[in-house]
């Protein structure tokens, strides 16, 4: 499947765009308002991209609910990563990324198994193991705070086409124009707000406000949205 990016042209190549996540899903919002009330189904993946989704769904009218992956993370690091893991168990590793960084078999196998844990954690916490909802003939938002490698994102789309998504639709608020071209080529469209080139990349330098999303805060937002 070849996909396209839709960006925001004056957004192109800017630093500090974004008030915070909910300002950032907000404008994401206004970028796919033609599925506004629609049968659309918002998925976040957590931490990061739960307050970006929550402000999204709820300026589309739709129902949000989890996606939950995790970056497989080099041991030296919390930060950057070679792979990824998805809540269906799956698993995508950067064989590129494990020759460059001289990882060992041993390596692998317990920064993957530390991710997997994480994994069964949140999906226990935050979904309670409840089945995943219906995704076959419907549009399915993907959301993140951003690409960097695209690692995550990347088993996570793998994970929900097995779940039978099959109108997949990636929304993030940055990205790097690689990894968005990238990722556009694996699902039927890619919106990114602010797509930004340049020598280095960081989510984080698209955002006035950035801090790390506690899992308390997940909960509480997801909490408010059932009571609503």
């Amino acid at each position: 499947m070849t996909g396209k990016v839709v960006e925001i042209p004056e957004l192109r190549d800017r630093r500090w765009v974004f008030e915070d996540r909910a300002h950032a899903g907000r404008v994401l919002a206004s970028m796919l308002t033609g599925l506004r009330d629609g049968n659309g189904l918002v998925l976040a993946i957590p931490a990061g991209g739960v307050p970006v989704a929550a402000a999204l769904a709820d300026e589309l009218r739709l129902p949000l609910d989890l996606c939950v992956v995790s970056k497989i993370l080099l041991p030296w690091t919390t930060e950057a990563g070679f792979g990824a893991v998805a809540f269906d168990g799956s698993v995508w590793i950067n064989q590129a990324y494990v020759d460059h960084f001289g990882l060992t078999p041993g390596q692998v196998e317990q920064t993957t198994r530390e991710a997997q844990r994480k994994v069964a954690a949140r999906v226990k916490r935050f979904r309670d193991d409840r089945p995943m909802p219906e995704m076959t003939g419907r549009p399915v938002i993907l959301v993140d705070d951003g690409l960097a490698s695209g690692a995550t994102m990347r088993v996570g789309v793998e994970a929900l086409r097995r779940q039978g998504a099959d109108q997949l639709i990636i929304a993030v608020p940055t990205a790097p124009p690689l990894t968005a071209l990238e990722l556009a080529g694996e699902v039927d469209t890619l919106y990114c707000a602010n797509v930004r080139g340049g020598a280095s990349f960081a989510v984080a330098e698209a955002y006035r406000r950035w801090y790390d999303v506690s899992e308390a805060e997940v909960e509480q937002l997801l909490a408010a949205r059932q009571r609503r």
